[in-house]
């Protein structure tokens, strides 16, 4: 059985099931494609099916855009890796425990071990101290919205430890203002206009192609209520909001607020793996994909980079990648890999938070690929 027909089973049995709703997978290998399929339904109480270029709320698929945006800017000299974000910041000023102000830098941020968390008691303190995290809808500009870290001591001191946070959030202001414009600007400007991402925007650049998102139910999706609170079990305890997307006055989140096509990820994933050309030097673009925490543990099994988790053991990391295989995700359904050894590029959008992400669909695909399930 073919990479092809062994995933379109699956895509087969999830959206029969009815454990996704939603789906578009793009398997790539050697540039070439060996599936593109688009299943299942974009609405399902409209009846309107997906499309390969339906539109999906990236969620934490922006990392990787707004993270190959600062590279670009570190190619061009106008940003350096060990830069303290306080010098292009200077109202983020967070404090570790003891008081000191905390000496956060660019490469911090990239690797998401500069002791910011995505902790969810943030989201809940009193009205006028609570931060959003990129997915709940606000008002608040990036400096009123996490100017208020100033004063929440920072979970552990800068370079210490690998904790997944908000981080990229504060890359994106950096970026803005250095490139003296929004972060939308700037994303268009080094990465998605180049690469013809046309659809890759903190807003939608075609309601009728949004897909709507469902939640996991006990038995069903459920269309996605605004707001809604992930639950405590849930594998990851967020606030979401559908408005959020075509909120103009929102926060432009570097860490969670993009949309787009499938095409539209994989065409920089494809940039990422072949190396780099047009958008960085061929140096930063291994470095991206490679191990960039050293022997601070990551996630199970695996370290990170610039772009997401480097997979190192893969029976620690419960998973049917190789070693040396790069994934991440977003928590409104989608996740995408790069195999370097194998030429591989994958990415899976689905309209479903969380299955599509971190439910058990991601990895029943992951071994679809491999020949593994």
């Amino acid at each position: 059985m073919t990479i092809a027909e062994r995933v379109n089973r699956i895509i087969d049995q999830s959206i029969g099931s009815e454990r996704i709703t939603g789906a578009v997978v793009l398997v790539y290998q050697d540039g070439k494609p060996l599936l593109e399929r688009a299943a299942g339904l974009a609405d399902r109480e409209a009846g309107l099916p997906t499309r390969v270029d339906t539109i999906f709320r990236y969620a934490s698929v922006t990392k990787p855009i707004v993270a190959t945006t600062a590279l670009a800017m570190i190619d061009a000299g106008r940003l350096g890796l060990d830069d303290l974000v306080v010098d292009h910041l200077p109202w983020f000023r967070p404090k570790t425990a003891d008081g000191t102000q905390a000496p956060i830098t660019i490469r911090h941020l990239l690797t998401h071990t500069s002791g910011l968390l995505y902790d969810p008691a943030l989201e809940v303190l009193a009205k006028d101290k609570a931060l959003t995290l990129g997915l709940g809808n606000t008002d608040l500009s990036l400096e009123e919205n996490f100017s208020r870290h100033n004063d929440i001591p920072l979970a552990f001191e800068p370079g210490t430890r690998w904790g997944y946070s908000f981080a990229t959030d504060i890359l994106g202001a950096v970026i803005a203002a250095v490139h003296g414009a929004t972060l939308e600007e700037a994303v268009v400007h080094y990465v998605t206009g180049p690469l013809g991402m046309r659809d890759a925007r903190f807003h939608v650049t075609d309601p009728s192609r949004l897909a709507v998102p469902y939640v996991d139910g006990e038995t069903l999706p459920q269309r996605m209520p605004d707001p809604w609170v992930a639950g405590e079990d849930a594998a990851w305890r967020t606030v979401f909001s559908p408005s959020r997307i075509v909120n103009t006055k929102a926060f432009q989140s570097g860490g969670a607020g993009m949309a787009g096509t499938a095409h539209d990820l994989l065409k920089l994933l494809e940039v990422l793996r072949t190396g780099g050309a047009p958008l960085l030097k061929p140096e930063t673009a291994v470095a991206a994909l490679a191990n960039q925490i050293g022997d601070l543990e990551g996630e199970p099994g695996a370290r990170f980079g610039f772009m997401g988790a480097l997979i190192v053991d893969p029976e620690a990391a419960a998973t049917a990648l190789p070693r040396g295989a790069i994934q991440w995700g977003g928590v409104c359904g989608n996740t995408w890999l790069i195999d370097p050894a194998e030429k591989l590029t994958v990415v899976s959008l689905t309209n479903n938070a969380v299955e599509g992400c971190t439910g058990a669909y991601p990895e029943i695909l992951r071994a679809a690929v491999y020949g593994r399930g």
